[in-house]
């Protein structure tokens, strides 16, 4: 049997980041708050918070003074750091670039709809905390949608500017904005969204660019073991990608989810995982099966 991890999986380079900025800080300190799961995986979560990295929420925040704080990846909203003003807070701001530069641009949007009562709506997960960050821009008026459904919530008399949530699917993204197009002409007449429509496709490249990869890995392996915290919206799209091209593909958290009867002894495994997926796990992962092989040959 043989086993491979797919080289192209693991940390984006904002979380990769985040990480490297807590461990530093750690190594300085000893200990270091940090607001929210540092990344939506639950091993990285308990071998960090075993160096020192407690996890607290915002009612939790509001109540430390004169401490450190580390802000994740996914970034925050305004009242975040305000909050840290009030309180003598240190922040450790390791709020991906691309997604600071995507809060900017949020916030001049909504500010520009003002004039002209426009609707922002965003392409995301309700309560995903870069969603979180995102709507606090707009003062949190924005429209949260997942899916088309979710569009019953817009007002297609009036102008839309739609952003995306950075690690969502383009596809989703695109059949969204052509939806919205077709509510906005069939509501004020044909060619309407011309005028009325500012789409605006904010997804990270680094995060959608894995799904052709996801294509292509889960075509060339018989079995795929798909590696993510259950938490991460990310890693269940993946997943899915995995799942249409090879049924054989598996979702699991750790080693200890693993089943023997999913192999064969010809098989060639692939191993694979979220942008929120440490390297290590994929490859403690990997040694399990391998000490697997000679079972299976039994």
């Amino acid at each position: 049997m043989e086993v491979v991890i797919d080289g192209k999986s693991g940390y984006c380079f904002g979380v990769e980041f985040a990480i490297q900025m807590a461990e530093e800080e750690m190594n300085d300190s000893g200990q270091l708050y940090c607001l929210g799961d540092i990344v939506h995986n639950r091993m990285e979560v308990e071998r960090l918070n075993a160096k020192g990295l407690q996890i607290i929420d915002r009612e939790q925040l509001a109540s430390l003074k004169d401490c450190k704080v580390l802000i994740r990846a996914h970034g925050e909203p305004p009242e975040t750091y305000r909050t840290a003003i009030e309180n003598n807070i240190e922040l450790i701001d390791a709020s991906c670039p691309v997604v600071l530069k995507l809060q900017n641009r949020v916030k001049h949007a909504h500010d520009r709809m003002q004039s002209n009562e426009g609707q922002m709506v965003i392409y995301g997960k309700q309560g995903h905390a870069e969603v979180i960050g995102l709507n606090g821009q707009t003062q949190n008026s924005a429209i949260i949608v997942t899916t088309v459904d979710d569009l019953e919530k817009v007002d297609f008399s009036k102008p839309v500017t739609l952003f995306s949530q950075t690690t969502k699917s383009t596809k989703g993204f695109y059949e969204l904005k052509e939806e919205i197009e077709r509510r906005l002409d069939q509501v004020n007449g044909e060619g309407a969204h011309k005028e009325m429509f500012n789409a605006n496709d904010s997804i990270c490249r680094q995060v959608s660019n894995r799904e052709p990869q996801m294509n292509k890995f889960s075509l060339e392996n018989d079995v795929i073991i798909f590696v993510s915290g259950k938490k991460s919206s990310n890693g269940r799209s993946l997943y899915n990608v995995c799942l249409r091209n090879n049924e054989r593909s598996y979702f699991v958290e750790n080693e200890e989810e693993i089943n023997p009867a999913w192999f064969k002894p010809a098989d060639k495994v692939g191993i694979c995982g979220a942008t929120s997926t440490p390297m290590w796990l994929m490859e403690q992962v990997a040694d399990f099966i391998r000490k697997l092989e000679s079972e299976l040959v039994k």
